[in-house]
């Protein structure tokens, strides 16, 4: 990908998880095989609704993935941030 590319993909992947819903994220956690309950997904919703995050920006995916984990579990997060990852890889 030329670096024009990699920046719509970032911006592609930055707005769906600023502006993400529960549902959506119960969809993504069964295909990526993230173990979060419903509660777990409305929390995380409300939390990242609005936002700014760039995961691409690696203080600012750890600052989420801290955040993940306090709302969730710690075993979440590491699921999350591993995901992010393959993400950033990209």
């Amino acid at each position: 990908m030329g670096s024009d590319d990699m920046k719509i993909f970032e911006n592609i992947i930055n707005h769906k998880i600023n502006n993400i819903t529960s549902t959506e994220l119960m969809k993504y956690s069964k295909q990526f095989k993230i173990k979060i309950t419903n509660e777990e997904a409305v929390k995380l919703a409300n939390h990242l609704n609005g936002r700014k995050i760039n995961i691409f920006k690696p203080n600012e995916r750890a600052q989420l993935i801290r955040e993940v984990a306090k709302l969730t579990s710690p075993a979440t997060a590491k699921e999350l941030n591993e995901l992010f990852n393959l993400f950033a890889e990209q």
